[in-house]
C-alpha cells in the first residue's frame, strides 16, 4: 500500500508538474504578454503621471516665485507712490502757508498805510480845526480889543516895543 501511495505520490507529482508547465507555457504565451504590456503600461502611466506632478510642482514654485516677485516689485512701488503723495501733500500744504502768510503781510502793510494815512487827514483836519479856532477866538480878541482907541494904542506899542527887542 505504501508503493502504491507512493506511486501515486510520484504520478500526481508528475502530472502537476507537467500541468504547471503547460499552465506555464500557455500564460506565457497568451496571457503574459498581454498581462506585462498592461503592467509596463501601468508602469509607464506612473512614471508620466509623477513626472507631470512634477513639472506642475515646479511651475507652481515658479509661479509663486513671480508672484512673491510681483508683490515685492508692487510694494515697493505702492512705497514710492504714498512717499511722493505724502512730499506733494507737504509742497501744497508749504505753498498754501506761505502764500496766505504773503497775503497776511500785504494786507498788513496795507492797513499800517490806511491807518497812516488815516492819521495824516486826521492831523491835518485837527491842524486846520485848530487853525481855524485860533483866527476866529484871535479875530474876537482883537475885535474886542480894538474896539477901544486907548487899547489899539496900547496894543501897537507893545507890539512895536516886542518887535524891536526880538
Amino acid at each position: 500500500m505504501e508503493k502504491l501511495i507512493n506511486d501515486f505520490s510520484v504520478g500526481l507529482f508528475f502530472w502537476q508538474t507537467v500541468l504547471f508547465v503547460i499552465l506555464v507555457f500557455v500564460l506565457r504565451k497568451y496571457a503574459w504578454k498581454p498581462i506585462l504590456s498592461a503592467v509596463e503600461e501601468r508602469e509607464e502611466g506612473i512614471k508620466n503621471s509623477l513626472e507631470a506632478a512634477e513639472h506642475a510642482k515646479a511651475e507652481m514654485e515658479k509661479l509663486n516665485a513671480d508672484n512673491e516677485r510681483v508683490l515685492a516689485e508692487a510694494r515697493v512701488e505702492r512705497d514710492a507712490l504714498l512717499k511722493e503723495a505724502r512730499e506733494i501733500k507737504e509742497s501744497i500744504v508749504n505753498e498754501a502757508k506761505d502764500l496766505a502768510n504773503s497775503e497776511a503781510d500785504k494786507i498788513l502793510a496795507s492797513a499800517k498805510e490806511q491807518i497812516a494815512n488815516e492819521k495824516m487827514k486826521a492831523i491835518t483836519e485837527l491842524k486846520n480845526t485848530v487853525a481855524t479856532l485860533s483866527i476866529d477866538i484871535a479875530e474876537k480878541v482883537l475885535k474886542s480889543e480894538l474896539s477901544d482907541k486907548t487899547k489899539q494904542n496900547k496894543l501897537v506899542a507893545s507890539v512895536l516895543k516886542e518887535s524891536q527887542l526880538n
